[in-house]
């Protein structure tokens, strides 16, 4: 029996799909704050039916996760520049235009507000922060490998990403090349 099976399309419709869902939440979180929208609002902003949103996503929160992690795992690469002091510099100067960029403040927001959402919040929470220090680890790792000496993952977050995270949730941007280098040298 010659059975067939589905062609799977990276970038067809269903990366399609996600893109439009993934826009519209973000533009969402920006209008009107986390939790104040539904999954129906989500699948009519992307123009696609509610059934599509649940069937790949399950519920508003595993959507809102998944937003979440695809920007870290999207947005911030982690450089490779043969030095720790380059990669950081690169790394941060990174972060600070993610987070500032149009949709930073509300993904940054989104973060804080999962982080805190009743029982599965935490767990949402967990799981942008082990994706941050994991992505942390590989570069701090590399820079062992290589001789240097290297913080652990939660002194560069304290010193680097944390001071960047604050000042755009309380709005005191712009993040300046030198205020973001400070930072650096400061951890160094």
């Amino acid at each position: 029996m010659n059975e067939r099976q589905p062609v799977r399309r990276p970038g067809g419709r269903s990366a399609r799909v996600g893109e439009q869902v993934h826009r519209a939440v973000t533009d969402l979180i920006g209008e009107r704050g986390y939790g104040n929208f539904t999954v129906g609002e989500v699948a009519a902003r992307a123009g696609v039916a509610d059934s599509s949103v649940y069937r790949r996503w399950g519920n508003l929160e595993t959507l809102l996760t998944d937003v979440a992690l695809t920007r870290l795992n999207t947005r911030s690469p982690m450089p490779d520049t043969g030095s720790l002091e380059g990669d950081l510099r690169t790394y941060a100067a990174q972060v600070a235009r993610e987070i500032t960029g149009p949709d930073g403040p509300a993904v940054l927001r989104l973060a804080v507000a999962l982080s805190n959402d009743g029982q599965r919040g935490p767990r949402a929470g967990d799981a942008l922060r082990t994706e941050r220090m994991r992505q942390l680890q590989s570069m701090l790792d590399r820079a062992t490998e290589r001789g240097e000496s290297a913080p652990d993952a939660p002194t560069v977050l304290d010193h680097v990403l944390a001071p960047m995270y604050i000042r755009v949730l309380f709005g005191m941007v712009p993040l300046t090349p030198e205020y973001v280098d400070g930072l650096v040298d400061r951890l160094l």
